[in-house]
């Protein structure tokens, strides 16, 4: 059984693929991920993602493993195809993204 970090891992994976693309086409604003309960997202040692309805009968098993994600935590695919994730500031004084092109 996957650790409930490994699927919080891969959530941000599912959510930074497309999100990446809607950052790129000159939206100042970000747009907010849509994780829905009772789904596992996974990313696997290959590099592949993969979502799975989850059940209730596990859930305590689930969470054993499992670590909260720090708030102002962003995930993001380097130039490697590697997930990386950077906790602390993302966001410039006047909200822009700190990251983002000029």
């Amino acid at each position: 059984m996957r650790s409930g970090y490994a699927l919080l891992l891969a959530a941000a994976t599912l959510g930074a693929l497309p999100g990446a693309a809607l950052a790129q086409a000159a939206t100042p604003a970000a747009t907010p991920w849509v994780l829905a309960p009772d789904v596992g997202y996974a990313y696997e040692s290959n590099g592949k993602t993969w979502s799975y309805k989850m059940g209730t009968s596990n859930a305590k098993d689930l969470l054993k493993g499992a670590k909260k994600v720090p708030k102002n935590t962003l995930f993001f695919i380097g130039a490697n195809g590697q997930l990386y994730m950077r906790s602390g500031p993302y966001l410039e004084d006047d909200g822009r993204f700190k990251f983002g092109p000029g």
